[in-house]
């Protein structure tokens, strides 16, 4: 099953690129490929060399460092830039031509029959060119093209029996879950290539999408790191990676080093000149951020009642944060413990009825909520050597 043995194609350094804040030099994609690499995606896809002098040369240079990820190109369904992209030595040509009645009218001008006949003249330069270079076919605006177009479109490639693997994009964000398993199953069922899938995030499927398509029989599945790319975004390659850790944990464990994920966020994040979003798949400063009283007590006795992740998996850890009104004696207990105090259940639910009762009328940080505990626990030791103490004991 495809859920079980499927590739990420990384496209960072190709749909990234296309993100609103990224400019990334040579330099710049080098690192992050290189950290991509060592994350262990099984693809790097890389910005088109006909899109500039320095994209040509950006392509030979990561084609030329010996990843053990396999480099990709992403290129129009034109001999031209087919000929050029061979040139940089890349291990693979991703083909793309779209099929909507959007982009036929409004961008290539072309008809489903022209679209054929090119994609096949194309397709047989390249192979004729490089037998052995992996190469990818992919209609454009898959979910808004009509389905005996596409059928037709890709049927008459498959006919050739030229190409490793097939796409289908969701270019913008159109589709759910059930549509995308419909038609991934259905080329699935008519075609033996491998079959990729590229989800944009505009309604927020982009994630479920790729896990359908997995369901559906694809075997590859293109990320960017943060979700960064066009408008918002693909799905993301961390929000993949935890949809599949929450499906097999130890295959995912067994396929990429997990603990390097934070790291290669904030790198790229400083690449492009913003935060990891508070709210982002693993990483982010709340992933693995427990509040309510009841979820500190359970969490506390078990971490996975409320946890599907194990953040020491991905090198996180969990923060019970307990400076509020919602606090419970469970997380207060766990936090006297760690300041190195041993109090009774009943003074531990006095103090945190008293923290409740002050976060009433004051917002708290945790500094306060120390020294709350040290007053209740220590009532005879003064201020000032109770914050010399909690600055010491740097908790």
């Amino acid at each position: 099953m495809s859920l079980e043995n499927f590739s990420i194609i990384e496209s960072t350094l190709r749909e990234g690129e296309q993100f609103v804040g990224a400019d990334f030099s040579t330099e710049d994609k080098v690192e992050i490929a290189q950290a991509l690499d060592e994350f262990g995606v099984e693809y790097i896809e890389l910005t088109s060399p006909l899109a500039s002098p320095k994209s040509k040369q950006d392509c030979e240079t990561i084609a030329g460092l010996g990843l053990n990820a396999k480099v990709l190109t992403h290129i129009r369904c034109h001999k031209k830039d087919a000929q050029m992209a061979l040139d940089t030595g890349v291990d693979g040509l991703d083909v793309v031509i779209g099929t909507s009645s959007y982009l036929r009218k409004f961008s290539h001008g072309k008809s489903i029959d022209q679209i054929i006949d090119l994609a096949q003249d194309v397709m047989s330069f390249i192979r004729e060119q490089a037998p052995d270079v992996e190469l990818r076919f992919s209609t454009e605006d898959s979910f808004r093209s009509s389905n005996a177009d596409l059928l037709r479109v890709y049927l008459a490639i498959d006919h050739l029996n030229l190409v490793n693997r097939f796409g289908v994009a969701d270019t913008v964000g159109v589709a759910t879950p059930n549509q995308v398993y419909q038609l991934v199953s259905t080329l699935r069922r008519l075609t033996d290539a491998d079959i990729e899938f590229h989800g944009h995030n505009d309604t927020g499927c982009a994630i479920a999408n790729a896990y359908s398509a997995l369901s559906a029989g694809a075997t590859h599945i293109d990320t960017t790191v943060l979700g960064i790319g066009e408008r918002n975004g693909i799905t993301a390659l961390e929000g993949f990676v935890a949809r599949m850790y929450a499906y097999d944990k130890e295959l995912i464990k067994s396929k990429y080093k997990l603990e390097k994920l934070r790291d290669l966020d904030n790198l790229v994040a400083k690449k492009v000149g913003i935060g990891v979003p508070f709210n982002h798949f693993v990483t982010g400063m709340t992933a693995f951020t427990h509040k309510a009283g009841i979820h500190a007590k359970a969490v506390l006795n078990n971490p996975e009642t409320y946890e599907i992740l194990n953040p020491e998996d991905f090198g996180m850890t969990r923060y019970i944060s307990i400076a509020h009104k919602l606090t419970g004696w469970n997380a207060v207990k766990d936090r006297s413990q760690q300041l190195g105090l041993e109090l009774s259940d009943d003074k531990l639910r006095e103090i945190a009825e008293h923290i409740k009762e002050v976060a009433d009328h004051k917002r708290l940080t945790l500094s306060d909520v120390d020294l709350i505990i040290f007053r209740w626990a220590k009532p005879e030791m003064e201020e000032a050597k109770v914050k010399q103490y909690l600055a010491e004991l740097n908790v």
